[in-house]
């Protein structure tokens, strides 16, 4: 196993760090709607695809009524004679299936996940959002056989949520790790890198991709990278990791 010399723990984000978030729910929505036009709505696609961004906006992400919420919104005459609760599982289905079959990180990640399992680092997950929603995709993503299974932090069973120091803190407490030994590499400024950088942790910002690439935060990341392969190269030239 690979020793290193200055890190030990890494921690990563889930969603627009280790896969296309935004990509993925487009394509997603996109197959929802078709779900839904086949079972008999009577709407204009690009119309429906609108109204249910609207609504992601409007509510949570991690809301489970999106499509509820989406009928509600529709004249009378778009699901007359219908059932709703067929046109709602229709729109489900097709969403489900996309995500068993295109959720997938990218090919580099897995790659530098799959390096670092081989290495003495803690390797884990803070990341926000439902817990079974996020450990889904965890498992979907084929990565926990990477992770350390300690080492796995999601905001709604922690109790905390982003942008909150405490949560950080928590994981670090939880693994016994020091900040300053300890890396973590997220997308959103302010939720990951300034709470992170307020605690001593060696920030990462990820700018691959995502709603947050162009936000600024409060305070500058240590290291800015847009794929796995710059990270790899961060680890072995700055912190000797072997990888």
């Amino acid at each position: 196993m690979g020793k290193t010399t200055g890190l030990d723990a890494i921690f990563f984000d889930i969603d627009d760090t280790l896969f296309s978030t935004s990509a993925f729910a487009d394509k997603a929505r996109r197959a929802a709607v078709d779900g839904m036009l086949q079972v008999g709505v009577r709407a204009d696609k690009e119309q429906l695809l609108r109204e249910l961004a609207e609504v992601v906006d409007e509510f949570p992400s991690n809301y489970d009524r999106h499509f509820d919420k989406l009928l509600q919104r529709l004249p009378e005459a778009a699901i007359a004679g219908l059932n709703p609760a067929i046109v709602i599982s229709a729109g489900m289905a097709a969403y489900h299936d996309t995500k068993f079959r295109d959720l997938k990180v990218y090919d580099d990640v897995y790659e530098v996940l799959r390096a670092l399992a081989n290495t003495d680092l803690v390797r884990g997950v803070i990341s926000a959002g439902v817990t079974l929603k996020q450990t889904e995709k965890i498992l979907r993503l084929h990565i926990y056989e990477f992770l350390t299974p300690g080492a796995i932090f999601i905001t709604d069973q922690i109790g905390i949520n982003k942008s909150n120091p405490k949560l950080y803190e928590r994981a670090l407490e939880r693994v016994q790790v020091d900040p300053a030994r300890t890396m973590y590499v997220g997308d959103h400024p302010t939720h990951d890198i300034d709470p992170c950088n307020g605690l001593g942790i060696v920030t990462v910002w990820n700018r691959r991709s995502g709603r947050h690439s162009r936000q600024q935060g409060k305070t500058e990341p240590r290291y800015k990278i847009r794929d796995f392969y710059e990270l790899r190269e961060i680890l072995r030239r700055d912190f000797s990791v072997m990888i």
